[in-house]
């Protein structure tokens, strides 16, 4: 009967519209009201881009672009959409936990969809586009390359990931989001207890994300691999390039994993599949195992960027070489290695021996040591540094104090007898968030200020960058650490309700703490805004506001599409900080050579349209959809490679004409000290008289 319908299961009460409209209650007007926004948000878009006539540049600069650098910026872009959402999220979550005790503001069903959207948003569509976005800028300009070694592989990989989290978005307007959680644990994610589209909707999100990014790995891999600058060798790598490779292996080897059990999943719903059901020799606990072997790497593939991020901003802002650094790759190599081995502690209470308990504590234990390492070199590289109290430098200061908390905390929950007490209470949300926000989300922030002049040629505002970072920081303590008093005085997690009043204290707490962090959300887009109408102020156009030390503040800002006037040679670590100390940073090239760069196509955006129709029809069982779209991909795909003008030549005498005119801005403008960095006078020269 699905089949000959031509939406299949869709149809008008899909909406939540028409549940308030049946059953007017504050709960369904929270659902239509979140499904309105959605669509008004849409629709104001759309009227913008044609009121500015911007779909030409949009379509021509942007989406159809294979550069590296506007592929990094869209990742970034997205992950800010999805990140709008799931901080909101998490403001109703906790709105309603501060009310729960006399029932709540939500019904039980909507509440476990908010915090299974919430999970999924902040850890798919909005670590991983951040961690990935950065890593797509910042890269191959510190490796000195041209661009990705897949440049239309990397449009695709976005295209994916897009298509996933449109999915998502969609799932507040038709239908609803899973209840199981961000892990979509069965057998309550199976067809017998979740029929409905929800789980359907989820699967297909993260799967298609989970293919963009193993994509994304791969591409990253290889073009640290093959692509980096003559000289470069790997122990004269930045940080950020070590903890990127890092982070593209642990991609290529742990997204499989989740897309091959949100694969196994779909078939026992849709396919009369038993794989994680007790009925023909099925077992849920390997579901368990498959996603954890995903799930536990996946938090250092987000953290481990921060990581490098953190190298960074410590090295330059203290002006020393980066202290330990021998150290620090060993760190980050342990880390990805070690993280592939501790995935079982998110489930010691489900049945293991004790032995097997016993191993993987002792490895969860271990892995904090290079994470202490990692820690212990950057407060050295500050000791006895210069050190400028920046934005990217509070951020630091607050992931050093919340960080370090939170990696105790991990040690206390690895050890089992412990773990048992405090699994699915309170106490591991606290951790969990005491881990990723001063760990990834800071990192990221540090990242995005750090690197923003370089993306779009103008610094943001550094005094509403300082109120943004202090909000984030002192909403963090207030919204989460009280989570931790909860944990122990024995509040579950997931919980809808609870009818001790003893909590109520450290609630109100944490709910205050929601409301500082959805300021700090205002006062980031305050931050973003204000700059971009005060850009002329702020501009920095010579590309090195910071007195950076890697290749990437030797160009312009923004850099030219093919980044580099001439490929450079690399002698040592810190190639740019040694250019300016021997008098040589600006220097025409011996020889200007053509350089060959892709041409514009629209693969990813046909790709990430025609994914998002696959995924919808999937959901929703529209099967004349589903053929049409999956051939579409598949027709893009084969067409491409048929292709035969896919790059265009830049000649050598339009490079060298760039290059020289850039020469010339340098050659007039003031170079200006570290003091003065905040000052309008600040245009991107920094002053070679000062020592680095």
């Amino acid at each position: 009967m699905m089949m000959g319908a031509p939406f299949g299961r869709l149809d008008w009460s899909a909406t939540p519209f028409d549940d308030f409209l049946r059953n007017p209650s504050l709960n369904e007007a929270v659902s239509s009201g979140a499904a309105l926004t959605v669509v008004l948000g849409a629709a104001a878009t759309l009227w913008l881009l044609t009121r500015h006539h911007l779909w030409g540049p949009l379509w021509r600069d942007w989406l159809t672009s294979p550069d590296h650098k506007r592929i990094g910026i869209m990742y970034v872009v997205l992950a800010g959409v999805m990140f709008l959402r799931g901080v909101l999220e998490g403001a109703v979550m906790r709105t309603h936990q501060v009310s729960a005790l006399n029932g709540g503001i939500l019904s039980p069903d909507h509440y476990a969809q908010l915090f299974s959207t919430h999970g999924t948003i902040m850890i798919f569509f909005v670590a991983t586009p951040l961690v990935t976005g950065l890593i797509n800028f910042a890269v191959p300009l510190q490796i000195g390359a041209r661009d990705m070694a897949f440049p239309v592989l990397n449009q695709v990989s976005l295209g994916l990931t897009a298509s996933g989290a449109g999915l998502v978005m969609l799932s507040l307007v038709l239908g609803q989001f899973g209840t199981g959680g961000w892990t979509m644990y069965p057998p309550f994610t199976g067809a017998t207890f979740s029929p409905g589209p929800g789980v359907d909707y989820w699967i297909w999100a993260v799967g298609l994300s989970g293919i963009g990014s193993t994509l994304a790995g791969m591409n990253i891999a290889v073009t640290i691999y093959k692509l980096r600058a003559p000289g470069m060798t790997f122990l004269r790598m930045p940080m950020f390039t070590w903890t990127a490779l890092c982070t593209a292996i642990m991609m290529v080897y742990a997204f499989p994993a989740v897309t091959a059990s949100t694969a196994m999943l779909a078939l026992d719903r849709v396919a009369g599949f038993h794989f994680f059901t007790n009925d023909l020799g099925g077992n849920m606990m390997q579901y368990a195992n498959i996603f954890w072997m995903f799930g536990h790497p996946e938090v250092y593939i987000v953290v481990l960027p921060a990581f490098g991020v953190y190298s960074e901003i410590s090295a330059t802002f203290a002006a020393k070489r980066l202290y330990g650094y021998n150290s620090l790759v060993i760190a980050t190599m342990a880390i990805a290695v070690v993280s592939f081995a501790v995935w079982l502690h998110h489930f010691f209470t489900m049945g293991q021996n004790g032995r097997i308990n016993a191993a993987f504590g002792i490895a969860t234990m271990v892995i904090a040591v290079p994470t202490g390492v990692k820690v212990y070199d950057w407060m050295a590289t500050l000791f006895r540094g210069r050190v400028r109290i920046t934005v990217p430098i509070i951020y630091l200061t607050g992931f050093f104090i919340l960080f370090v908390f939170g990696g105790l905390t991990g040690v206390i929950l690895a050890n089992p007898a412990i773990n048992y007490q405090l699994h699915n209470s309170q106490f591991v949300v606290a951790h969990f968030h005491n881990v990723l926000v001063p760990g990834t989300l800071f990192g990221m922030f540090a990242g995005i200020h750090y690197w923003f002049p370089k993306a779009f040629g103008f610094r943001l505002d550094e005094k509403l960058a300082r109120r943004t970072a202090l909000l984030w920081v002192a909403g963090f303590c207030l919204a989460f650490l009280p989570l931790y008093w909860l944990g122990l005085m024995g509040m579950p997690r997931r919980a809808a309700s609870y009818d001790n009043p003893a909590f109520q204290p450290a609630m109100w707490l944490a709910f205050g703490g929601a409301a500082i962090l959805v300021a700090a959300l205002a006062s980031l887009i305050h931050t973003f805004w204000a700059s971009a109408r005060n850009r002329a102020a702020l501009a920095c156009p010579l590309g090195d506001p910071w007195d950076g030390r890697s290749l990437e503040w030797a160009t312009s800002a923004p850099p030219p599409p093919y980044n580099f006037w001439a490929i450079p040679s690399v002698r040592a670590l810190d190639p740019f900080t040694v250019e300016k100390a021997e008098g040589t940073p600006y220097a025409e090239a011996d020889a200007y050579e053509d350089v060959d760069m892709p041409r514009h196509t629209a693969l990813g955006m046909i790709v990430a349209v025609a994914g998002g129709a696959l995924g919808l029809a999937m959901v929703w069982w529209i099967w004349w959809l589903a053929v049409l779209s999956g051939a579409a991909i598949v027709g893009a795909v084969v067409l491409r490679a048929f292709a035969t003008h896919t790059h265009e030549t830049i000649p050598a005498a339009e490079v060298a004409a760039a290059h020289r005119r850039f020469l010339a801005a340098i050659g007039t403008a003031r170079a200006i000290g570290r003091d003065d960095e905040m000052l309008p006078a600040n245009r991107g020269l920094a002053d070679p008289a000062v020592p680095a």
